[in-house]
């Protein structure tokens, strides 16, 4: 996937990431509230989110400082085409609209960017708080994926597959 473009909202900015994020981003993926549902991330780890071609991602900013990162990629074979969000932010942005704004924002890009009719998001089971927030976005619920993937300490945990519909108002 190629860069995506600079994406604004009333809370936040969305922007490609550069070599000035470095540092936030290590820090963001160290955050105490994202470390359990992110794994912590070196600096080739985050040079691998900045220079990925299979996804698009962004700096999350709110008040002109990096609260968090957000990443959409696509499925494009014709007959499952869709797309799909990750996202996180440091604990100082919860509770304050910054990260559903962010989901907003990549969600509807996806959508009328790249023409996708369906999104998904994929929290792990046991994050409440990231699942009701999606909830509230009108994500719904497909399922539980069993022992989805694989947690910082090397156990695996489930996922709760949810999805965003062009049209589908539950």
């Amino acid at each position: 996937m190629s860069a995506g473009p600079v994406l604004e909202g009333r809370l936040v900015r969305l922007r490609p990431g550069a070599e000035s994020d470095i540092a936030a981003l290590m820090a963001l993926f160290e955050d105490p509230t994202v470390l359990p549902w992110w794994k912590a991330h070196d600096e080739s780890g985050v040079r691998e989110h900045l220079d990925s071609t299979e996804e698009v991602g962004w700096v999350i900013e709110a008040d002109g400082a990096v609260v968090g990162w957000i990443e959409a990629w696509e499925e494009d074979e014709a007959d499952f085409r869709h797309g799909g969000i990750d996202i996180a932010c440091v604990q100082g942005v919860h509770g304050t609209g910054v990260g559903p704004e962010a989901v907003t924002l990549a969600r509807d890009w996806l959508m009328t960017a790249k023409e996708h009719h369906r999104v998904t998001i994929d929290p792990a089971l046991s994050n409440r708080r990231a699942i009701a927030a999606y909830h509230k976005l009108g994500f719904r619920t497909v399922g539980v994926m069993r022992r989805y993937e694989r947690s910082a300490d090397g156990t695996w945990r489930d996922g709760l597959l949810m999805e965003f519909v062009a049209g589908i108002d539950d």
